[in-house]
This record gives C-alpha cells, sequence and structure tokens, in this order.
C-alpha cells in the first residue's frame, strides 16, 4: 500500500527501511522515525510488541514536549518541505495521539489509509520472523487495529483490503480517493504501470490459514475485530459496538495481567535495542579495523616495493659494474 502511495506522488522519507530475507521488495518504513518510536514507547512503559499498548499512554507534560520536540525535528529532518508526506511505522498507530499532535504543530493536515488484512496471515509473518505464539500476534493485531480505528474517526480515511489491494488496487485507489475527496498525487498512466509491476503475487506471504474460534478468548476477541474491519473495507459502515466491547475486553485483560506483560515487553525490546546498538558498533569497529588494515598493508606493500625497485637497482648497477670489470680484465690479458 505504501509503495503503491509513493509512486501515486506520495513521498516517502529520507531513509527507508531495506528490504530482507522476510521481505524481499522492502518495509517503506522510515528506520530512524521507527528506533525514535520504539524509545517512545518504552518511555511509557510499553514497546511494539506489547499487546496492551493500546490505548495510549502520554507521559507527564514536560516530559511529553521533549519527545514531541524531538519528534518535530526529526520528522522535517525526513521529509523536509514534502507537499504530501507519507508516514508507514505500524507503531505511528498506537502512538497516533503523540504523532497528530506533531503534525498539527507542523500545520500538516492527516489523511489516514488503513489495509486489512486476515490476523492469522499477520501471526504466520510474526512468527516467521520473531518466533511469536499465534495468540500473541492476533491479540497484537487486534490493538493495533482497534487503536487505527479509534484514532482516526474524525480523519477523511479510507480501509482497504489487502487482497483485495493485490486483486484489483485500481478499485480500492478509486475507493481511497472517494474517502479522502481528493485525488493521490500523481496517478499517472507510467505511475500506474509501475505499481502493476509491483504489485505481484510473491507479495502474499502468508495466507492466513486456520480457525480464530480455536484460539480462545484472543480468537474471540480478534475475530469480532477483524468481522468489522472486513465489512469496513467493503464500503459499509458498520456499528462500532463490536469494537467497543474488544477494546473493553482488552482494557480488563490489561487490568489483569497488564504488569506482567507490558513491563516485560519493554525490557526485551529496551534488552534487543541494546543488542542492536552492540552489533552496529561492532559492525562500525570492524569497518574501521578493515581500513586500517587495508591502509597498513598499502602502506607496507609500498615500502616493499620501494625496496624491490632499490634492490634491483643497486643489482643493475652492480651488474654494469661487473660487466664493465670483465672487459677490463679480457682487455688487460689480450694486451699481455
Amino acid at each position: 500500500m505504501t509503495q503503491l502511495l509513493a509512486l501515486a506522488g506520495a513521498h516517502l522519507p529520507e531513509h527507508v527501511m531495506p528490504g530482507d530475507e522476510h521481505n524481499a521488495k522492502g518495509y517503506f518504513e522510515p528506520w530512524k522515525i521507527a528506533l525514535f518510536n520504539d524509545e517512545r514507547l518504552r518511555a511509557a512503559g510499553s514497546a511494539w510488541n506489547d499487546v496492551f499498548a493500546f490505548p495510549h499512554r502520554p507521559l507527564a507534560r514536560k516530559d511529553e514536549r521533549v519527545w514531541l520536540s524531538r519528534a518535530l525535528d526529526l520528522f522535517q529532518e525526513e521529509y523536509g518541505d514534502a507537499r504530501h508526506p507519507l508516514l508507514k511505522d505500524p507503531r505511528v498507530t498506537v502512538l497516533m495521539p503523540f504523532w497528530r499532535t506533531v503534525l498539527e504543530d507542523l500545520g500538516i493536515g492527516v489523511r489516514a489509509v488503513i489495509p486489512v488484512r486476515h490476523p492469522l496471515a499477520v501471526a504466520g509473518s510474526l512468527s516467521r520472523r520473531d518466533g511469536f505464539a499465534t495468540e500473541t500476534s492476533i491479540l497484537l493485531w487486534s490493538a493495533y487495529m482497534l487503536a487505527a480505528e479509534a484514532y482516526t474517526r474524525d480523519l477523511p480515511r479510507a480501509f482497504v483490503s489487502y487482497d483485495g489491494l493485490l486483486g484489483d488496487w485500481r478499485s480500492e485507489v478509486r475507493r481511497i480517493e472517494a474517502a479522502h475527496g481528493a485525488p493521490l498525487p500523481n496517478l499517472t498512466d507510467k505511475a500506474g504501470r509501475a505499481i502493476d509491476r509491483f504489485l505481484t503475487p510473491e507479495l502474499r506471504h502468508n495466507a492466513g490459514a486456520g480457525e480464530l474460534a480455536a484460539l480462545g478468548w484472543a480468537g474471540a476477541l480478534t475475530a469480532a475485530v477483524h468481522d468489522w474491519f472486513e465489512a469496513a473495507a467493503t464500503g459499509a459502515a458498520p456499528d462500532r459496538a463490536p469494537l467497543e466491547r474488544a477494546a473493553a475486553e482488552l482494557s480488563r485483560r490489561r487490568e489483569e495481567i497488564g504488569v506482567l506483560v507490558s513491563p516485560t515487553a519493554r525490557d526485551l525490546d529496551a534488552t534487543r535495542a541494546e543488542l542492536r546498538e552492540l552489533r552496529d558498533r561492532a559492525t562500525a569497529r570492524e569497518a574501521e579495523l578493515r581500513e586500517t588494515l587495508k591502509s597498513d598493508r598499502e602502506t607496507l606493500e609500498a615500502g616493499w616495493r620501494a625496496d624491490v625497485e632499490r634492490l634491483q637497482a643497486e643489482l643493475e648497477t652492480m651488474r654494469r659494474r661487473w660487466a664493465e670489470l670483465s672487459r677490463r680484465l679480457d682487455s688487460m690479458l689480450a694486451e699481455s
């Protein structure tokens, strides 16, 4: 969805997360903003993989202003004066009240596009990449989708079927433009051909096999949320009562076990961040050592070559002298 919008004229950030073995075509996420969001979530005792990250946890006003100032500077660094900045990071969903304040301070109007993908397909991705239990993954999906709906109710927004996007993206774009009340910035014929080339079948990494009903209370909660979003993705305006009940259930579970889950998620995320930083430092140090080794080798090789050239010159001089002495000796023998 993000690449489609980018090809249609929206502006990606300066630093985009590259693809990897889990998603070869790329994530199109602003990795600097993603790291910042991880920090902000940890500051409130949460993490990106905390199933109780919704609802949003504001900080004390004085502390929050510091984070807002950092976010504002970072956004300007990533997008500059882009007319249609495109911000895709799942963490923004549960931090939406925070980021809406940032964007309001910048005078940027917000329009939302909310992709709807089957929670078991998401669970398949998280299992493959992070080893998450299916129950954890579907609760994460539910928390993020509840946040996406709750925090965009007063905004122009479109719900987009993931399968529909891969099947007939032009129909989904028409629905986005109708919901936003505006065309995409630059959806030319050339852009359309580029989108056709990009949206290929291998983007469907996981089909979402299995039944949510077999996953206990987590499955029942997620099924209710998914049914609502499936209906919304067809253009319907379903009653939000199922979402309110799901949010209340998640809140109740948070009261019961949140103290056991959220701090653990935060601490594990902090540990991962520390390990990532150590890895980056080690990588940088390795590159520095390799450069030093290369420089030293080049210096040694240059010195060795100079010594060889000097010895070769001395050898040539000795050969010439030997030849001259041989001629003189032959001449003296001939005269005698």
